[in-house]
């Protein structure tokens, strides 16, 4: 049977986890990565300093970090709702170990549990390494894991049912939403690396970038995950030429995924249009919202909009993939 307090909780990290991600794509967007020179406190305060006499306090104990209280809320947000989240996951591990529920749940529970704990840690480098590229994105796929982990426990609880596949269905789309969901990773990976180091507006016209579809580029510089630390990553260290790189190979993965994506939309519609539906929609907006972004020079509601979106199609890969058929569900919980 479903243990309800599991189920619960389950429930309350989804809503939390949507706060986390949109929130942390809003902090960086805003430039607000290191609003907080230190952490997990910022400028020594649980939340931020607030009146004269603390901004005051604050800059002279960091001299090199003046006070942006613009920044500064923002990044202790995030930091408050993914402490809640980390709560609330270390409540639902502890009590499906408590209470046995089926192994796949106990497990599923457990490893979020690491991967949160895991993501706190990417939070304190992400400050402490001066917004690194490399901690910073793999900060967000942190995230977007722990979005699908939570997403694929509450599949295994009997939620979503309406969005389920058969047995024989599954098996026959395995191959294609397999190289669905790979190419969705890739191409959120590759948006990471597009914001880490702000190349998201390093081709200002589009289709064409600098009217051309073969722009002048670094790709070695651009893609070189070895780059050394520091000193600071606000704003970006590469050359144009790297950044256009970045932003071009964004481009051509969205092709990627809409021609992958696009293909798997048609095979699931004679086995589940709503699924089917869901799963085309959310490609079309994302698709659209990334276009906006570079015609509308990277507007601050709709490129947050981008990376939750973002985050929603990879669920439905994950519900395609990962789903188990409403029987097989059924048997399992009793």
């Amino acid at each position: 049977m479903v243990n309800k307090h599991v189920l619960n909780l389950n429930r309350l990290g989804l809503v939390l986890v949507v706060f986390v991600v949109v929130l942390g794509a809003f902090t960086r967007l805003v430039d607000a990565g290191l609003g907080c020179p230190d952490w997990p406190g910022c400028y020594g305060h649980l939340l931020w300093p607030n009146d004269s006499e603390e901004i005051a306090r604050a800059e002279q104990a960091f001299p090199d970090a003046p006070v942006d209280l613009d920044k500064t809320w923002p990044e202790m947000v995030h930091r408050y709702f993914a402490g809640a989240l980390l709560l609330v996951v270390a409540a639902l591990t502890w009590v499906a170990w408590r209470t046995r529920p089926p192994h796949a749940i106990r497990e599923i529970s457990t490893a979020l549990l690491v991967l949160i704990i895991c993501q706190a840690a990417f939070g304190a480098w992400t400050v402490t390494l001066k917004l690194w590229p490399q901690v910073v994105t793999a900060h967000l796929l942190g995230g977007f894991a722990t979005f699908s982990l939570l997403w694929v426990l509450y599949l295994r609880q009997g939620g979503a049912s309406s969005l389920r596949l058969t047995p024989g269905d599954i098996h026959t789309l395995r191959p294609h939403g397999l190289l669905a969901l790979a190419v969705v990773i890739i191409q959120i990976a590759l948006g990471g690396w597009v914001s880490s180091n702000y190349a998201a507006l390093a081709c200002a016209d589009f289709p064409t970038c600098f009217g051309s579809f073969s722009p002048p580029m670094d790709v070695a510089q651009g893609f070189d995950i070895f780059q050394g630390i520091g000193p600071n990553y606000l704003g970006g260290l590469m050359e144009n030429e790297a950044r256009v790189a970045i932003h071009w190979f964004h481009r051509l993965g969205a092709v990627v995924v809409l021609l992958v994506v696009a293909a798997l939309v048609w095979r699931l519609w004679s086995r589940n249009p709503r699924l089917a539906a869901l799963t085309g929609a959310l490609l079309v907006i994302q698709l659209v919202l990334g276009t906006l972004n570079i015609v509308w020079s990277l507007p601050l509601a709709v490129a947050t909009a981008h990376n939750a979106v973002g985050a929603l199609l990879l669920l439905a890969m994950v519900t395609v993939n990962f789903a188990p058929p409403k029987e097989a569900v059924a048997n399992e919980l009793g």
